[in-house]
Order: structure tokens, then sequence, then C-alpha cells
């Protein structure tokens, strides 16, 4: 079994609830998750990324934070996909990389990248400063339409949120 085969295992041991397995899933490949991550090729980093989100694994938050910053795009938008289903119980995850996130949405060459940190921005709080990045994007008419409706779209549930 390959770690993309055993994260998909994982994910769907979480979904059902079980942790005990999701766990014992974990500990059997939590050195190779760790090894792909920091492995020379792009798609067995993106891979490794991109499975820290399947395995639910929090104790990886770090790690994960390499991966937001990593020069493959592919790597970026796992990592980003990772920090997205993490945080959809944990807004606090997404606010530990706020910044980050603020700057990929805003800075990154990727309009892929760009376009999964503002979904991710949706799972943290509504801060004043995101909804005013995400509302100026979504106004921006030089920028992708893609981009533009994401954003516009996520800064209303923000705003929603916030009241």
């Amino acid at each position: 079994m390959s770690l993309a085969e055993a994260a998909i295992a994982a994910d769907a041991l979480a979904e059902e609830g079980k942790e005990r397995e999701l766990s014992q899933l974990r500990a059997q490949w939590d050195e190779e998750l760790e090894s792909q991550a920091r492995s020379r090729d792009f798609r067995e980093r993106a891979v490794a990324f991109r499975a820290i989100g399947q395995f639910r694994f929090r104790a990886k938050k770090e790690l994960l934070r390499r991966g937001l910053e990593d020069d493959s795009p592919a790597v970026r938008g796992s990592a980003v996909l990772a920090l997205e289903r993490l945080s959809r119980d944990h807004p606090g995850d997404v606010n530990d990389v706020r910044p980050l996130l603020h700057e990929m949405v805003t800075h990154d060459d990727n309009e892929a990248v760009r376009r999964l940190a503002v979904f991710a921005l949706k799972n943290g709080s509504a801060r004043p400063e995101t909804i005013q990045i995400l509302a100026s994007l979504g106004d921006d008419d030089e920028q992708p339409r893609e981009l533009r409706e994401a954003a516009s779209k996520v800064a209303q549930q923000l705003r929603r949120k916030g009241k």
C-alpha cells in the first residue's frame, strides 16, 4: 500500500469515526509521511502534505506550515488542502497561519493555490483584515474571475460569521 492509498483509508476511517483504527494507521505511516514530506521530488511532498489532512494528523501542524512555504505550487496546494481539512473543526489552525494565507491569497504565483488559500480562510475566525483583503480581491477586475468569485463568497461568509 502506498502513502496515498493509506491516506484514503485514513480519511474513510475518520469519516466513520473509527478513531482507534485511525490512530493505528497514523502510527504505522508516521515515519513514511515525514520522509515523503522531505523528499526532493515535489510529487512525493505533495502526497505527504495532502495526507496530513486525510490522516487528521493534528500533530503535524508545524510540518504543514513548511508545506505552505514550499517552492512547488503542487505542494503548497496540497498543504492548503490539508489545512482546510484540519481547520473545519479547529479554526485556530487557520488563525495560526493567517498572515501566510493572506500572503498566498494576494501574491502567490499560482492561481489555484490562491483560490485554495481563499477557501481555507473561511474556516478561520471573521477578522476584519481578512474580510477586507477578500472583499478587495473580489472587487479587483484585474484578477481572474474564479478567484474574484471565491474571494467575494468567502468574504460574505466571514461577515455573516462575525455577526
